[in-house]
């Protein structure tokens, strides 16, 4: 029998969504290292319902408060304590009952969370991005404080982590963030102004949510990510770069000041980077299927065409200036994305609605927590007048 007091017990926030459900999969093959403790959803009740029946935990929240009848009586004959409500996903985030958070609730409905388990000095594995794109100073300030290590989920910012193990006393250059280029590379706006849901959904490379595969359409996710990247690893605005890197298998780069490039390199599969942040600092083994250096026999890059998708422009202006810019292209991306998913503003819209937001709302040079949330509050209520969702 393992012993049970030496696995890592794991709290998975967003534990029915793409990372959460890959995370789960990385801990139903390593059932000696790692237990799970907390799992909570938002709206996917029969998911949770079934991941609970499944992995038992100490602790599951289901944040529509009208959905906890349901997975309370689904699990009255298991152990497991249920609640509700986003108030009960802060108190459980503040819980000693587990070791790391996956911090992987998308948007910034995953900031107040992940602050709560910072604060309790928990280990961090960051899948929710918009963490650190809305308030990036902060909360890595506080995870000083509290000694809570933050390390990546996202490929990008993983495969930057990884080049950095031993690297530490030597200066970054630049970073270079690898991005696939989506489903629309080398289109232009003409095309552009005709994609519909369906087709921005195909992401050539990578499976992901809703969420995030619009975003990699439009180039948002590699404009969010290069904010991130400034906060992760204490960089300044020019030390981070992007390039298109169509067949995803550099993942990042590292320039030192010597010119010497580390790269991280592997199939496009989600469950690498979750299983290095979960079981850091060890490489554990699987079975997954391993990169074959005869296919593709190519590995290409180019220059973003920042002309057409033009969203990786607001991001790097709100990289440069900073304040509350950031939480404000965040907010108004989320809403442009959420009317675009259902149909109600084009492809290219979503760009003209993130820029007139970011345009209205007041620049906040250095928030405070409250300042961020009211700045998102108020480019949400910009950005949905645009629409009148």
């Amino acid at each position: 029998m393992p012993n049970e007091s030496l696995k890592k017990r794991i709290a998975i926030f967003g534990s029915t969504g793409s990372v959460g459900r890959q995370a789960l999969e990385v801990i139903d093959e390593n059932p000696t290292l790692f237990s799970v403790e907390v799992l909570t959803a938002q709206n996917n009740d029969e998911l949770l319902i079934e991941q609970a029946l499944h992995f038992n935990p100490n602790i599951v929240v289901i944040g529509d408060e009208k959905k906890y009848g349901h997975v309370k009586q689904a699990l009255g004959a298991r152990p497991i304590k249920v609640f509700a409500g986003e108030k009960a996903l802060d108190e459980v985030a503040s819980m000693d009952v587990y070791d790391m958070m996956m911090a992987a609730i998308v948007g910034f409905a995953g900031l107040r969370p992940t602050m709560c388990a910072i604060a309790q000095g928990k280990a961090i594995a960051l899948a929710n991005k918009e963490t650190l794109v809305v308030a990036g100073d902060i909360v890595m300030k506080k995870a000083l404080e509290c000694k809570a290590p933050i390390l990546p989920v996202d490929s990008e910012h993983s495969a930057i982590f990884q080049c950095l193990v031993g690297e530490t006393r030597n200066r970054i250059e630049k970073i270079i963030l690898t991005a696939s280029g989506g489903p629309f590379l080398g289109k232009k706006p003409n095309f552009l102004v005709n994609v519909k849901r369906d087709h921005a959904l195909q992401h050539p490379n990578w499976s992901m949510g809703a969420k995030i595969s619009i975003d990699s359409a439009t180039l948002m996710n590699k404009g969010l990510e290069m904010i991130e990247a400034k906060w992760l690893f204490n960089l300044q605005p020019d030390q981070v770069k992007v390039v298109i890197h169509p067949q995803s298998i550099i993942h990042s780069m590292i320039m030192f000041e010597d010119g010497s490039i580390k790269s991280q390199m592997g199939l496009p599969d989600m469950k690498l980077p979750i299983q290095y942040a979960l079981s850091f600092p060890r490489r554990i083994p699987n079975t997954w299927p391993r990169y074959d250096f005869r296919k593709p026999a190519t590995l290409s890059f180019e220059e973003p065409d920042t002309k057409t998708f033009r969203n990786l422009t607001l991001a790097t202006e709100a990289l440069h200036k900073g304040g509350n810019l950031p939480c404000v292209l965040n907010a108004a991306n989320e809403i442009a994305v959420f009317a675009f998913l259902r149909n109600r503003i084009g492809f290219l819209d979503m760009t003209d609605l993130v820029e007139r937001t970011m345009q209205e709302i007041p620049h906040i040079e250095h928030p405070t927590m409250e300042e961020y949330f009211d700045s998102d509050g108020e480019a949400r209520n910009f950005a949905a007048s645009l629409i009148k969702l």
